[in-house]
């Protein structure tokens, strides 16, 4: 993981602190739905957030393909990219 990915990685979890009232350890492999049971409403204010923080646009589209916080780096880190 570059320097980069590792930032995005890092907001996202400190977001997901903000946006969530789990107590559990997030890391790159943690479920977003599963294991901090996040609902639609949750996942549109994360969206949102970090939609806000990184100056990009994430389509509604593209959560089914979003499971993991790492997944979500990832696509992040593409859009950012270009």
């Amino acid at each position: 993981m570059s320097g980069d990915d590792q930032e995005i990685l890092t907001a996202i979890i400190e977001t997901l602190g903000a946006v969530t009232q789990n107590k559990v350890p997030v890391t790159a492999s943690t479920v977003l739905r599963q294991d901090l049971n996040l609902d639609s409403l949750a996942e549109m204010d994360l969206l949102m957030a970090l939609e806000d923080k990184f100056d990009v646009s994430i389509s509604i589209n593209h959560l089914p393909e979003i499971e993991t916080v790492g997944d979500l780096a990832a696509m992040i880190a593409k859009m950012k990219e270009g």
